[in-house]
């Protein structure tokens, strides 16, 4: 005898359940807010674990931070810091993109695939990457931003030489952990997991800004083998559809 909330005897109950299934993500989706900016690998990686986990149909909204729209009234009711991302999900808000993403496997644990590893080796190298990478992250904007971030008058070839030396090592430190790696594996081992979720963004900015995959082919490889997956393909930035190339401020790297 089968129930109507069995999902393993019969082909028209399993299509119930999936349906019954698809429903209620639908529905937790729609109490969902996001309010995003293109290319932003915070905004990113928050919409990569929302679709990873099944969450599509969220309420979201892209806003251009060019003409400081992350600076609204509507952001700042979510996050008073006037950043992006701002998620909110009921009464509970999350613009921290590292917080957002840890709460939507924690919440939504048994949806989409596991995103946090049972095996403790596997899960340390995890939540290893996954912080590991704000380096990484530091050491772009340092070198992406440095003409942006400091005042003409203050810039100095000595800082920027440094900066340019420090992202190289940078670099050359996350093409190495990739050597070590099987091919085809992601960055806590054979199965994708939340470094892939936090780290690929900040990858993929890189080359973006002009990144040699010839320079750094593991980590080339990583990056190709990412944009092919259905939650980064859903969720790639629309303005670098329009411009695939960002810039030039990494080709000598």
């Amino acid at each position: 005898m089968t129930t109507r909330n069995s999902c393993v005897d019969r082909r028209p109950v399993e299509l119930d359940c999936h349906d019954s299934y698809i429903k209620i993500s639908t529905i937790m989706a729609k109490d969902m807010t996001l309010l995003w900016g293109s290319g932003s690998p915070p905004c990113w990686r928050v919409m990569i674990a929302l679709e990873e986990k099944k969450l599509q149909g969220y309420n979201h909204k892209l806003l251009s931070f060019e003409k400081a729209e992350h600076k609204s009234k509507e952001v700042l009711d979510i996050n008073p810091r006037g950043q992006l991302p701002a998620f909110k999900h009921g009464d509970n808000i999350l613009n921290e993109s590292y917080a957002a993403c840890m709460y939507l496997e924690s919440r939504f644990r048994s949806q989409g695939p596991q995103l946090i590893p049972e095996g403790q080796l596997e899960q340390a190298l995890m939540y290893q990457r996954m912080f590991e990478i704000l380096n990484l992250s530091d050491k772009l904007s340092n070198v992406i931003y440095y003409n942006y971030r400091v005042p003409e008058g203050e810039r100095h070839d000595s800082a920027i030489k440094r900066n340019k030396e420090n992202l190289a090592t940078e670099i050359k430190l996350w093409e190495g952990y990739f050597q070590k790696m099987e091919v085809g594996s992601y960055l806590a081992g054979k199965a994708f997991s939340l470094a892939d979720v936090i780290v690929f963004p900040v990858i993929a900015y890189a080359f973006r800004f002009g990144l040699s995959t010839e320079r750094y082919p593991k980590l080339g490889a990583y990056y190709d083998m990412m944009k092919e997956r259905p939650s980064v393909k859903a969720t790639w930035p629309p303005h670098w559809l329009e411009n695939p190339q960002g810039g030039d401020a990494l080709k000598e790297f």
